[in-house]
């Protein structure tokens, strides 16, 4: 169906390729030109495809999109959110591509490298040539293919063995794009935590102003044994924006992450999560929380693989919806025949606020395992009337009183967060979606 936007994808990696960060190592063009045979392959998924069967990528996969290169980076005007009770070591992104003047790397404790990821590329970090592609599926979808092939910048973030990270290490991806044709960026990260280590990561995605592009990116977790991560993406891009990314996550013996995913931005908005446990005693907590109103799309898809025994893991995604919002959430859980003693819980609540929000919401497992305790379910519903009636009958105007008991319902999740000024900084644009009927990034 779409021959020649793929085509015309193919023939801009072929024009650039050689002029990408790396160009001239052999293992680097290998991992690009496996991404671009993979797209080659498989182009954009459809709606025929079982895992975008209610997400459909047309608007994306119609036309192609320019490739945001280095030299069109516009910095100046381009305001960065400030949290004055977060301090934080911060890398910032404009258009894909690192910005040092825009961040704050200049007390990194040691043991701890963040440096971009194109500037790793080019000093031949060894670790890369091992690590960098290690966990993304081979057989994952067209887009994850298309980032390979594009890699050229993003956060390459190494935490030493038995380092502790006080502060949250930030990645801010702002699009700020000038001219007229759509563009695409393709953020790559790649965070180890090694042994014994402890660090918290957010990933955040935002807009200068209310443009029209595509981000498409993918980011890989590796902890070692015992290493302890608290992971956050917050996506907030436009509300004329496509977002695709990926967050795939490797779990050692004993290691425990969290992540935290946070969906408010995006026309379309489509987020992969990939836990595997390969080793005992790993765990991992998986919270999340998607905010739809207008008519945004919001789609996460989560699978955790169960590969060993004596592991868990406890996944809790809830999902606001206003408008004529739409939101996806597929979650899977697979237990293999050697993962018995596995301890796996998932659910997946919804809370629709008009009559023409939806959402499809599916809960899987697969366990193939006789010795496990799992379980799994999902809730679809509306604000109680009686609740509402109640609140009103105490001199609480109407809007308030859905704002209450919608934050409310969402605070379980945000509970969750460690990271106080984030937990405050969702409250407010909970309450500012249900007030203005609007996405985030959408003029009031």
């Amino acid at each position: 169906m779409f021959e020649a936007v793929q085509k015309a994808y193919v023939d801009a990696y072929e024009g650039a390729a050689s002029g990408l960060p790396g160009g001239s190592i052999p293992w680097v063009r290998r991992v690009r030109e496996s991404g671009l045979s993979r797209f080659r392959e498989v182009g954009f998924p459809t709606v025929r495809d079982e895992d975008w069967k209610y997400t459909n990528v047309r608007p994306i996969a119609k036309q192609p999109f320019a490739t945001a290169v280095r030299d069109g980076v516009v910095v100046t005007g381009v305001e960065l959110p400030e949290h004055a009770a977060l301090e934080s070591h911060r890398c910032v992104f404009v258009n894909g591509h690192f910005i040092p003047d825009l961040s704050r790397l200049q007390k990194l404790p040691d043991g701890v490298t963040v440096m971009s990821l194109s500037d790793a590329l080019r000093q031949g970090v060894a670790e890369l040539e091992t690590e960098l592609g290690r966990f993304v599926p081979d057989a994952l979808h067209g887009f994850a293919a298309l980032n390979t092939a594009f890699l050229t910048d993003g956060a390459y973030i190494r935490i030493s063995d038995n380092c502790s990270v006080e502060h949250p290490i930030e990645l801010i991806y702002v699009c700020a794009l000038d001219g007229e044709q759509p563009q695409v960026c393709y953020p790559r990260n790649l965070v180890i935590a090694g042994t014994g280590s402890r660090v918290a990561v957010l990933e955040r995605y935002v807009c200068a102003q209310q443009d029209r592009y595509f981000t498409n990116a993918v980011t890989e977790l590796v902890a070692r044994p015992s290493a302890q991560v608290d992971y956050y993406k917050l996506q907030q891009e436009s509300a004329r924006a496509f977002h695709v990314g990926g967050l795939f996550v490797h779990q050692d013996r004993d290691s425990t992450v969290t992540t935290n995913n946070i969906a408010m931005g995006g026309a379309i908005a489509r987020t992969d999560l990939h836990v595997t446990l390969s080793d005992t005693g790993a765990h991992s907590t998986m919270n999340g929380l998607y905010i739809g109103a207008g008519r945004q799309h919001i789609d996460n898809h989560t699978q955790v693989d169960h590969r060993v025994a004596h592991c868990t893991s406890d996944e809790f995604y809830k999902g606001v919806l206003t408008g004529r919002s739409r939101a996806v959430f597929h979650g899977r859980i697979v237990v293999h025949q050697d993962a018995q003693h596995t301890d796996a819980q998932q659910q997946n609540n919804n809370l629709l606020l008009s009559r023409d929000a939806e959402v499809d919401t599916k809960p899987q497992l697969e366990i193939y395992a006789d010795d496990v305790k799992c379980s799994h379910g999902a809730t679809v519903g509306q604000l109680d009337p009686n609740s509402v009636f109640y609140l009103q009958s105490r001199g609480i105007d109407q809007d308030s009183a859905r704002s209450m008991l919608t934050y409310a319902f969402a605070k379980d999740v945000i509970n969750r967060f460690a990271i106080e000024p984030i937990r405050d900084e969702l409250e407010h644009h909970l309450t500012l979606t249900l007030l203005r009927g609007k996405p985030v990034g959408e003029p009031a």
